[in-house]
């Protein structure tokens, strides 16, 4: 996500207590001797699996240097080829107008193109791994970079273009020779975004709190926005989360309690959105943002459906979702809510994956049980179920049905104790080896005076650099208590990592390839990190090691990985290269001032095939 959201909604002043304050006794035990005491008895690379042996290493790459280039680099060996920049059209029939070097392209133009500032991706075979769809997300816009003259002479045009340049993408690519091309004209191709109308199923569908004057049925919002990282469910649909979402919304004076949960604020982001579409000022329409902060569920294959928000899986800053199966086939969809001191959620469903792919599961993530994470200082952990009329979750605290619960996900979680977390972002399952890993971005609040403290989950005061945290369920996928430790503390040993092999910070992108190697990609500030450009790791998960793969071009965040089925061919997002060092907001004047990638010009997020040059496996 971008770098200067993490605080926007930082609204959680409630008094629900950390996890130091949940298990004081046992955390005084544990942090008697300090941070150095957590590390030497959580940090063992094996503690989690309990295997005796360490399999052959499964990474066999020369990692690349640290990069101050304004460009991407791959190990020797490999090729990065770039395709489907911010602006390209995404190749509907009858509708492929080119990207206009100057940014003139007009808003029914850029609804058929490319989004803005690619995040989340995943490829969906059609021929194997010669021929695939990509579907991604567009996280947000720049309107520096948007717009010819920026965000002089504001106007409903310009609130069209940038709800046009949110969203998701559906595009066909296929292998031509030893690269890849956008197939134009492609039945598959699709675009969807802020103005794409979006059902709602699940216990909030219809539900008071999302009826508004434009819809009174609560069961039809318009749009999807802020979409951040993905994932796959095992039926063959894309799932997305909506995460800043509220930072396009104009709020009253004086929010309500909910709204200032949620962080709503008067002018409190300078989207401006409300100026020119009404719905965006929650002062005239306050049911508006609880529609957004939902997992929606796409049909790649079909562009022909109606995307769907899943309120079951509750309502958050979400980063993403990542599903496991339980042994007897139900579907367990893991997310983390990106912001500071929030939550990690679990998701089981109530019933059983059904054989007959998209068609015969249309309403499997409608019912089930959602649940949050707390991380006990003795390495174990609860999930605490989200049901109305359960504990402290009555209408009497405020909540009047479970559709209520969902709207106010946050404010259930709190009661509940769940754990503050420091931002938690991408979650990534290994199925093999039955664990499941979270990264925290960073979090600089934490330990400040008016914010929680450390905890054993989240040792470090100010923590700048972040931390990936896994645990192990009890039993199977849908277990209550789990087992935990931190995988990694990044940044270097000298301030408290634990990196073994090449150091990074802000770990924020994960992904588990089918080999078993985890794949780290990171979201830190372009300065002070020491570190030079973003980048992505291959780490082995049995030994710790890890290996630096991948590095982006100036001011850009490297998120979104995925692989085609031979893993030959690896597709990763470049997200908003050129962004200013101390702004997520390019100066219209000069929009190249901190990067000219991909092409030479105004810099535009895109995708980068990489490949080795002797056609191996990605990573060996």
């Amino acid at each position: 996500m971008a770098k200067d959201f993490d605080t926007m909604e930082d609204s959680n002043r409630s008094a629900n207590p950390s996890i130091h304050d949940v298990s004081a006794g046992e955390r005084r035990t544990v942090l008697r001797g300090g941070l150095g005491l957590v590390l030497g008895g959580w940090l063992a690379p094996l503690s989690l699996s309990g295997c005796a042996t360490v399999p052959p290493p499964r990474i066999g790459f020369a990692p690349v240097p640290l990069s101050t280039q304004d460009t991407v680099v791959v190990p020797e060996g490999y090729t990065a080829q770039v395709i489907a920049p911010w602006g390209d059209p995404v190749g509907i029939a009858g509708h492929l107008p080119a990207f206009r070097a100057d940014a003139g392209n007009t808003a029914d133009e850029q609804a058929v193109q490319m989004g803005m500032h690619h995040d989340g991706l995943h490829y969906f075979a059609l021929d194997g791994a010669h021929r695939g769809l990509l579907a991604m997300n567009h996280e947000y816009i720049d309107d520096g970079l948007l717009h010819t003259d920026g965000t002089a002479a504001w106007s409903a045009e310009k609130v069209r273009k940038g709800q046009a340049a949110h969203g998701v993408s559906v595009i066909e690519v296929a292998r031509d020779g030893d690269g890849w091309q956008v197939v134009r004209p492609s039945r598959y191709a699709r675009r969807i975004s802020t103005l794409t109308p979006v059902g709602v199923g699940g216990p909030a569908a219809g539900h008071p709190l999302l009826r508004t004057a434009a819809d009174p049925s609560g069961m039809r919002v318009l749009g999807t926005l802020n979409n951040c990282a993905s994932g796959i469910t095992p039926w063959g649909t894309y799932l997305t989360g909506e995460e800043n979402f509220i930072i396009y919304f104009e709020g009253p004076e004086k929010p309500d309690a909910h709204g200032t949960r949620w962080g709503l604020k008067r002018r409190g982001a300078g989207m401006r959105w409300a100026e020119h579409d009404e719905r965006f000022d929650a002062a005239r329409h306050p049911n508006e943002p609880n529609r957004f902060g939902w997992i929606v569920e796409i049909d790649p294959m079909d562009p022909t459906s109606t995307p769907i928000k899943r309120t079951a899986l509750g309502r958050a800053a979400h980063e993403g979702a990542t599903v496991a199966v339980t042994r007897d086939g139900r579907a367990v969809v893991y997310s983390g809510e990106d912001a500071q001191f929030e939550y990690i959620y679990k998701f089981v469903s109530r019933d059983r994956i059904a054989p007959g792919g998209a068609a015969a599961n249309r309403t499997l993530l409608d019912h089930g049980t959602l649940h949050v994470a707390r991380f006990d200082a003795d390495g174990r952990g609860r999930w605490l179920p989200l049901v109305h009329g359960e504990g402290p979750l009555t209408a009497a605290a405020g909540f009047a049905d479970q559709g209520e619960v969902l709207v106010k996900t946050r404010q259930a979680a709190d009661l509940l104790g769940a754990t503050k977390m420091d931002r938690p972002e991408w979650i990534a399952v290994d199925a093999a080896r039955g664990e499941v890993y979270c990264s925290l971005t960073n979090n600089s609040r934490r330990g400040t005076d008016d914010a929680p403290g450390t905890d054993a989950a989240n040792p470090r005061a100010r923590n700048t650099m972040g931390q990936v945290i896994r645990w192990k369920e009890d039993g199977d996928s849908d277990g209550i208590t789990f087992t935990w430790n931190h995988f990694v503390l990044a940044g270097p040993a000298e301030a408290g990592g634990t990196v073994s092999g090449d150091a990074f910070v802000c770990p924020d992108g994960l992904w588990i390839d089918p080999r078993g190697v985890l794949w780290i990609q990171t979201d830190a500030s372009s300065t002070g990190s020491g570190l030079g450009h973003n980048m992505m790791l291959a780490a082995d998960t049995v030994t710790g090691e890890m290996r630096r793969f991948l590095t982006g071009p100036a001011g850009c965040e490297v998120t979104g990985v995925t692989c085609a089925p031979d893993l030959r061919t690896m597709f990763v997002n470049i997200q908003h290269p050129g962004e200013s060092p101390t702004s997520s907001r390019n100066d219209p004047a000069e929009p190249a001032r901190h990067s000219r990638w991909p092409d030479g010009g105004r810099p535009r997020s895109a995708t980068v095939v990489v490949r080795r040059r002797d056609g191996g496996v990605i990573g060996t």
